[in-house]
């Protein structure tokens, strides 16, 4: 057992499931593949899917939108956060566009290599949603040296034509031929066909310059929406026109056993959370992505749709953008919790650790995958040798040590953006940003500070955290946001701040709000008892009249008998 190398275990019902969507050329809607964080869904398609998913006719984009967040990505030799991407600082909008659309780009290249995508169609898909003849005619003169006039009574086509052969003449030819591999295996090419795959390109190239011209024309009235904090569908999907377009080539071009693509998205929400750098010519983050989502859906539902598949540890994901997007079935809904005690308990046992140390993990951890693996790699370093070559040390001081690890790393921090979010929520209200009917009779959090004092926001805010932690644990870590049909849970400020930092996870099927691992609701549990420590005896009276009097009660939305919380 000691120092065995830690092994990526299968999970075949899972594999299974997601296989049979990845192997259909064309769907009718995107998967949403969620669930808490820690649980393996990233290492599950890195590791076990998504090299089968590049064999033979298949070909998968693979974007992560966390890689441009440097300090906490395993691709720089750091880890992923605990809590949410929303807690790291916000990588930008334009970095998570140029990720998305290079990998778009670079699958559609090898759909001209095998044939799928020509100039012609880049043409036609091109012009059922867009006109043409100005962009056209100004990108024809930029190119042409003798800036000569362009006819306007030129059909589109032949615009199209001269447009091409005036964009070939700035290309080289071998830059085209290196980025479709033409020069090996030039000897078994003709000139026809080495012709007919650079026109495809340089028409994909016009395409991306037709689309940048025409939203350069809309640039003032996305600056204007951006200031007044508007919505326009037209303008959020000019923004979006290029990705969309090549995933509707990229589609079109799907063929059974030839040319089989498909899209990962890893860590969605992290573009819906991006940052907009001034002067970049975009409409918001969040309209951007639902512009991306609702293009996706639409191309789904009236042709047929390239697999798409959305990966995210978001609950936003799990329930209320099925509602937002449309209805509770918009998207094919895929929920992992990782393994069961029994499950872990198989694979963790004799590998990794004795029976007697996984009675201890199963009951302060739980058997969350990522707890497991931290776990296990504390236990072979040379910290943990030296803390059991002390006298009297035991198995539970390394759990200690790690509960301890999570405290100050994960959930004190955590908490601390959870109360920043509720004095934020408290300063809106005084500002009347909410309706009345938020703060009705016997809300808890119905009587936020009335004065612009940081200092009474805050212990509010303090107290108010404190307040909802502890009627979580009177209901057992376990709140059925759906068992009355009223939502009353998502009222909250409370609870919607702990969602928000990551620390609870707002689950499908069952629909409970619960801590995202036991080790974490541990964790809560310390924050809440050091809070009361180190509180004043004017706070402490708050908080007992808090508790008393507006306190919280959610037992009766508490989980249903016989359900396994573990």
């Amino acid at each position: 057992m000691a120092g065995k190398p830690w092994k990526i275990i299968p999970r075949p019902l899972l594999e299974t499931v997601l296989n049979n969507h990845a192997q259909h050329h064309r769907v009718q809607q995107p998967l949403i593949f969620h669930g808490p964080r820690g649980v393996g869904k990233t290492t599950l398609i890195l590791e076990r899917l998504l090299g089968d998913w590049n064999k033979g006719p298949h070909l998968t984009g693979y974007v992560d939108f966390a890689e441009s967040i440097k300090d906490h990505h395993p691709r720089f030799e750091q880890s992923f956060p605990w809590a949410s991407w929303s807690n790291c600082p916000q990588p930008t909008l334009l970095d998570c566009r140029t990720k998305l659309e290079q990998c778009l780009e670079s699958m559609a290249y090898q759909g001209v290599k095998l044939g799928g995508i020509s100039s012609q169609q880049v043409f036609s898909t091109l012009n059922k949603w867009h006109g043409l003849s100005t962009a056209l005619s100004r990108i024809i003169r930029s190119n042409n040296a003798s800036k000569m006039a362009v006819s306007e009574k030129l059909s589109k086509s032949v615009l199209w034509d001269r447009a091409v052969f005036a964009l070939s003449a700035r290309y080289n030819a071998k830059e085209i031929d290196g980025i479709l591999s033409l020069d090996e295996k030039g000897k078994t090419l003709s000139i026809e066909e080495a012709s007919y795959y650079r026109e495809a390109v340089v028409a994909l190239q016009l395409a991306k310059e037709v689309i940048k011209v025409q939203l350069e024309w809309r640039g003032n009235a996305i600056a204007n929406l951006n200031r007044t904090g508007g919505f326009s569908r037209s303008l959020a999907n000019s923004c979006t026109d290029w990705p969309c377009l090549l995933l509707e080539l990229l589609s079109q071009a799907a063929e059974i056993d030839h040319f089989q693509p498909k899209l990962v998205i890893n860590n969605i929400d992290v573009l819906r959370n991006a940052k907009l750098v001034e002067g970049e010519t975009s409409v918001s983050a969040s309209m951007f992505h639902d512009s991306l989502i609702w293009r996706i859906i639409a191309l789904g539902a009236n042709e047929k749709c390239l697999p798409v598949i959305l990966v995210t540890a978001d609950s936003y994901y799990s329930y209320q953008a099925y509602l937002d997007f449309g209805f509770i079935d918009i998207f094919i809904s895929r929920e992992t919790f990782g393994w069961t005690p029994q499950e872990a308990k198989l694979h963790m046992v004799n590998d990794y650790f004795s029976n007697s140390e996984w009675a201890i993990i199963d009951e302060v951890l739980g058997p969350n995958p990522r707890h497991l693996f931290e776990l296990y790699a504390l236990k072979q370093s040379n910290s943990y040798a030296k803390l059991m070559g002390e006298k009297n040390s035991t198995f539970e001081d390394i759990i200690d040590a790690y509960l301890a690890y999570l405290q100050i790393t994960v959930v004190n921090p955590a908490m601390d953006r959870a109360m920043e979010l509720l004095q934020k929520f408290a300063n809106e209200a005084r500002n009347g940003k909410f309706s009345k009917d938020r703060f009705r009779f016997g809300a808890p959090w119905r009587h936020p500070p009335k004065t612009d004092d940081p200092t009474l926001r805050f212990e509010w805010a303090k107290i108010q955290l404190m307040d909802f932690v502890q009627s979580l644990i009177n209901a057992e870590f376990g709140i059925n946001y759906l068992a009355d049909c009223s939502l009353e849970i998502l009222d909250d400020p409370s609870a919607v701040a702990l969602i928000e930092v990551g620390l609870l996870y707002s689950q499908r099927e069952p629909s409970f709000v619960r801590p995202i691992s036991r080790g974490i609701q541990k964790c809560l549990v310390r924050w809440l008892v050091q809070q009361r420590m180190q509180m004043s005896f004017g706070n402490i009276l708050q908080y007992k009249w808090q508790r008393i009097i507006r306190g919280r009660s959610y037992r009766h939305l508490m989980l249903q008998i016989g359900y396994n919380r573990k």
